[in-house]
């Protein structure tokens, strides 16, 4: 038998070992042919699909565990899964049959859309130990949120914060990374220039780090922003290339400034940062004030100007966008300082103009909203309407500038808000003697009282009904203050309040036979200049009104609401609604009144007897009389069991909420910065132009929209500007030009000096012949 099956050729061939599977057990292997993939179990297909077919593979993987061919841990082991994976799919299958598989498209379910820029910034703020709380209030979450996150994304204290590029230097040297400029805090020591590191570039500006670029051309910033992605880069360092008739060119006027007010400093010590990024915090407020200067009102005009071109004007290859600046506004929103910058920048500009505050002006500015959310309403006085907004008050100097504003809680009044504002001024002023200049809405002698108790004088005008003063008490007075010739003819006397407890001075002006009265505590001042310095209130309604045209002022910056205070206390609107109802019957009881007395009159003007008819209709109009008597009667009862203010939740009946304040405070802040700026190079300006008073401000603006050439020499950014549409406007602003070269400045964020000038008619004359 033996011999005979040694010639006789075998049946079945031995199958030949399979070199490109992957082993489950002894029994089962997994073979992948190309894109698709077979599951043997002892020589029969159990399963065939695609490998990009995840609903098929997770089938698969459950039917050999659920058939018994192979247990969890091989199935795992083999697909390159954990076996939690292998499990929760037999569970998937059990409770929703073969469609729980498989997975839905677009993102996953419940997963938190974090950003790699988010990421990139808590990874930061934990290598510098800052504590998960203080990282919560930064980002605007909560500490679980912070702590969930980091577990998820594997942190570990000894994590290091960055690893630096070996990317070569300015000077070839390898050892200076990207990270050695990524924060100001931790920049290398300068050393020698015969050293082995030039870091000349890092060299410290006013206790402010110079950020290094990577880049050499001015044009081409893609190493900056790898750098940025990577979380390597605070902010892109300014580079400029020289080019002529640059658009904007002239905005850059205004940065000795902005400088000089501090905003860059101010900012970098409230905000810190506001992570890795090309566009980071000094960028993007210089972005902000040159925009506010260049009237592009809100960052979606953005979109009408072209990024190349503002990016010239910032030594940046592109201007930040409409999404990109709206997303800066939103982080440094987040952060909740907006009031401590404020402050901040009060004291800066208190502390250099101390003697401009001797009258401060204080009046509130309602911005209407017309969105769909349901906030408190206030007197709008040039509508006059009560409409939904939100008043912000606003206290300028005496010039008619402004020195910080403050957000009031559900348009809360003047006469509440006084106290509080002028906490914050003597905080800012110290203990120098200030007067308070506010209109009528600040009108309330109790406040007087207390005002003058803490140390401030007031000047206001007279409310309410009062006696016109005699003909024979007003005489011409003329005076010269601030340089200017004032004629009033006056009247001053003494008056009291309040039973004798407040004695004030009221100097009133007579014009065209109109008696205006003026209220004040300082006697040591003349009438003349009493009256002077009520008037020059217009200073800031001017202020208000040209805010609104240039810098739209009125602007909604966003549409996010927060929570209001629900127990803040309102007028009860039932108990208006009862005055109404009160008010109507009592008008129907004066109308019957009124008709019963005109019958009686009647009847007693007739000779004869009254009819029988008239008799009828005189009780019937007496009984609709006693009737209407008593229905006064019962609404004066119930309106007394109404309670006169409830709490804003009860009247609402649904969720308190208010507009947002933070971002919409930050720009208003930048737009104040913006307008001292202007203010600045108004005054620098004035003794060169003779028509100052009324054309300064606009000879300003067009010097700052003019195109300029723009050099690049040495140490030195020189800035030159085309000529004005005048001789003698071209003559003011090369005056500028000069006093500003008198007090050198840095552009920010560089060792570059700014220089400024005119282009001379032979260049302009050379350029077009060319």
């Amino acid at each position: 038998m033996t011999g005979a099956n040694e010639g006789q050729p075998n049946l079945f061939s031995k199958p030949a070992a399979i070199t490109t599977g992957i082993v489950i057990n002894d029994r089962c292997i997994i073979q992948t042919e190309g894109d698709y993939r077979i599951v043997i179990v002892s020589g029969i297909v159990l399963a065939q699909y695609a490998v990009r077919d995840q609903m098929a593979e997770s089938y698969a993987m459950v039917s050999l565990v659920e058939q018994g061919w192979a247990s969890q841990k091989e199935v795992a082991r083999a697909f390159g899964v954990s076996t939690r994976s292998v499990r929760r799919y037999q569970c998937r299958l059990d409770a929703g049959g073969l469609p729980a598989l498989g997975r839905s498209r677009g993102y996953p379910a419940k997963r938190p859309r974090v950003t790699c820029a988010r990421e990139r910034l808590l990874r930061r703020f934990k290598a510098q130990g800052m504590p998960n709380r203080e990282i919560a209030r930064r980002l605007g979450v909560t500490p679980k949120a912070i702590r969930k996150f980091l577990k998820r994304i594997g942190w570990r204290d000894h994590e290091p914060e960055q690893i630096g590029l070996p990317i070569a230097g300015p000077d070839g040297d390898p050892k200076l990374s990207a990270f050695a400029v990524r924060s100001s805090e931790e920049v290398p020591e300068k050393r020698s220039v015969d050293g082995d590191s030039k870091l000349s570039a890092l060299a410290s500006i006013d206790d402010e780090a110079v950020p290094l670029s990577f880049d050499s051309d001015p044009a081409d910033r893609r190493m900056d922003r790898l750098l940025a992605y990577l979380g390597l880069l605070d902010d892109a360092a300014p580079l400029f290339c020289s080019g002529t008739h640059v658009p904007y060119g002239g905005v850059l006027l205004a940065l000795p400034a902005l400088v000089d007010s501090g905003i860059f400093k101010i900012a970098r010590k409230i905000y810190g940062s506001i992570g890795p990024a090309f566009y980071g915090l000094r960028t993007t407020f210089i972005a902000l004030l040159l925009m506010a200067l260049l009237r592009i009102k809100r960052p979606e005009a953005l979109k009408e100007h072209s990024p190349q071109d503002l990016g010239r004007v910032l030594g940046l290859d592109r201007a930040p966008e409409v999404k990109t600046l709206r997303r800066k506004l939103s982080r440094l929103a987040a952060l909740g300082s907006a009031a401590d910058f404020g402050r901040a920048l009060a004291q800066k500009r208190v502390a250099e103009r101390g003697a401009a505050m001797g009258f401060l002006y204080i009046d509130g500015h309602v911005r209407v909203y017309h969105g769909k959310r349901t906030i408190p309403k206030t007197h709008v006085a040039r509508r006059r309407l009560a409409m939904a907004g939100t008043t912000d008050y606003w206290i300028n100097d005496v010039t008619g500038d402004p020195v910080f504003v403050v957000t009031a809680e559900a348009n809360a009044g003047m006469v509440k808000m006084l106290p509080d504002v002028l906490e914050q001024v003597r905080t800012l002023v110290g203990e120098r003697r200030v007067t308070i200049v506010f209109d009528r809405g600040g009108f309330s002698p109790k406040l007087f009282l207390r005002l003058i108790a803490n140390g401030f004088d007031i000047l206001t005008y007279r409310k309410g009904f009062t006696r016109c003063v005699a003909g024979s008490s007003f005489t011409l007075c003329e005076e010269v203050i601030d340089g200017r010739e004032v004629s009033y003819r006056l009247a001053d006397k003494g008056v009291r309040f309040l039973a004798g407890k407040l004695r004030l001075r009221q100097v009133t002006r007579l014009k065209d036979g109109h008696q205006t009265h003026v209220l004040t505590s300082r006697r040591d001042l003349s009438a003349v200049e009493v009256a002077s310095r009520m008037f020059e209130r217009w200073k800031q309604e001017n202020f208000f009104k040209y805010l609104r045209e240039e810098y739209a002022l009125d602007a909604l910056v966003n549409y996010d609401v927060v929570p209001d205070n629900p127990a803040r206390d309102v007028p009860n609107p039932k108990r208006a609604e009862m005055a109404a109802k009160l008010q109507e019957a009592r008008a129907e009881f004066e109308r019957l009144t009124a008709e019963y007395g005109a019958e009686a009159f009647m009847d007693a003007e007739q000779t004869e007897p009254p009819s029988k008819q008239l008799k009828i209709a005189q009780k019937q109009l007496a009984r609709r009389m006693l009737e209407a008597f008593d229905r006064i009667i019962e609404l004066e009862r119930k309106r007394k069991t109404i309670p006169v203010r409830i709490p804003v939740s009860d009247a609402v009946g649904k969720e308190v909420v208010k507009l947002d304040p933070e971002r919409k405070l930050l720009t208003n802040l930048v737009k104040m910065v913006a307008y001292q700026a202007e203010s600045d190079l108004v005054h620098l300006v004035s003794p060169h132009y003779k028509r100052a008073a009324d054309e300064a401000r606009t000879l300003i603006h067009s010097a700052l929209a003019a195109p300029a050439d723009i050099q690049v020499a040495g140490n030195e950014l020189r800035v030159l500007l085309a000529p004005l549409s005048s001789p003698h406007r071209t003559r003011a602003i090369a005056a500028l030009c000069e006093d500003l070269n008198r007090t050198p400045t840095m552009f920010p964020g560089s060792r570059l000096q700014l220089k400024f000038g005119i282009v001379s008619r032979k260049s302009i004359n050379e350029r077009t012949i060319q």
